[in-house]
């Protein structure tokens, strides 16, 4: 194995499976999270040096992530949003036809509404650190988060509604 001067090999074996698990949520496709991890590895690896140089690089990364996330969302050509698919890894145990509902109800928001629950709720990211990462307003993210978590519950109570019968 190379030596690697930069710490970028060292980055991305160490993060790359944080930055895979925000990928997976974002887009409920584990063959698309996989892609679009690599192509941030891909984009941080052409600008590391930039990279290392901000405040913090895992902060970074995620910025990258999402940027690239949100730019393949507006492709028209990548509205595909698979069905009927079974999952790629065995049950671990809990309740996993719950959590199949929840990121099946998550996939049913917009792509910003999912990045800034992501974000907010899994990431645990501040209002501001949100909306400099998506480049919107701290009020905006206030709003999309509200309306995209009351819209959330409202279709999930109906998803667990039909689970428990």
């Amino acid at each position: 194995m190379a030596k690697d001067p930069d710490g970028f090999q060292e980055f991305a074996t160490t993060r790359g499976a944080s930055l895979f698990r925000t990928a997976r949520l974002l887009c409920n496709d584990w063959h698309l999270a996989e892609d679009l991890v690599q192509t941030t590895l891909g984009k941080l690896y052409a600008s590391w040096r930039r990279a290392q140089r901000a405040d913090n690089t895992e902060a970074y990364a995620r910025k990258v992530l999402m940027r690239t996330y949100l730019s393949h969302m507006r492709k028209r050509s990548n509205r595909e949003t698979p069905r009927d698919q079974m999952p790629d890894t065995a049950a671990t145990g809990g309740d996993q036809e719950l959590r199949m509902t929840l990121l099946d109800v998550l996939a049913r928001l917009s792509a910003q509404d999912r990045a800034v629950l992501v974000l907010r709720y899994w990431e645990d990211q501040s209002v501001e650190e949100v909306a400099s990462l998506l480049r919107l307003s701290s009020g905006a993210v206030r709003n999309r988060s509200m309306r995209a978590l009351d819209r959330l519950r409202a279709e999930f109570g109906e998803e667990l509604k039909t689970l428990h019968r």
